[in-house]
């Protein structure tokens, strides 16, 4: 028989400073579709675009503190660094946590990206999740920036 005297504690309030850094490497891009017309300058602006907004979403996260990568060069990404040299930007930014990832424009409708997470604490691969949209318009690049931000929801390791 459980006694209880008096309410339940509640748990303690996160401590400022307690929020695990996490960083979001520059996604990588690669088109397929085959499409006469270029498009190269639009793609890249929506990954900006992706990127700054799946930032946004972890910021919101009062468990998370969001840090940007310097690499030292235009683009912070894996095909850019390579997987070392993406990871060692990561380390030397204080970053716990690294996302990652890419998308794939197969045809003028369909897209797809992976997204991996890593805690480079304990070297693990924390989360690796594929995602498809549909489109290939800013609207359609927000609402996979938000799906992917939701799906990173939690994701703070233990310590």
């Amino acid at each position: 028989m459980l006694i209880a005297a008096g309410p339940l504690p509640l748990p303690a309030p996160a401590v400022a400073g307690s929020a695990t850094a996490i960083a979001v490497a520059d996604f990588d891009y690669h088109d397929t579709s085959g499409e006469v017309a270029n498009q190269a300058t639009q793609h890249a602006e929506r990954m900006q675009l992706f990127g700054r907004l799946l930032r946004d979403e972890l910021a919101g996260q009062a468990n998370l503190k969001v840090v940007r990568l310097d690499c030292g060069q235009p683009e912070c990404s894996v095909s850019s660094l390579g997987a070392d040299g993406l990871i060692a930007a990561a380390r030397h930014a204080g970053v716990r946590l690294l996302v990652y990832g890419g998308i794939h424009k197969m045809s003028s409708l369909i897209q797809w990206g992976e997204v991996e997470v890593v805690d480079l604490q304990q070297d693990k691969l924390l989360l690796q999740r594929n995602f498809t949209f549909r489109g290939d318009t800013d609207l359609a690049y927000r609402q996979a920036a938000a799906f992917v931000g939701q799906s990173l929801r939690d994701i703070t390791p233990k310590p």
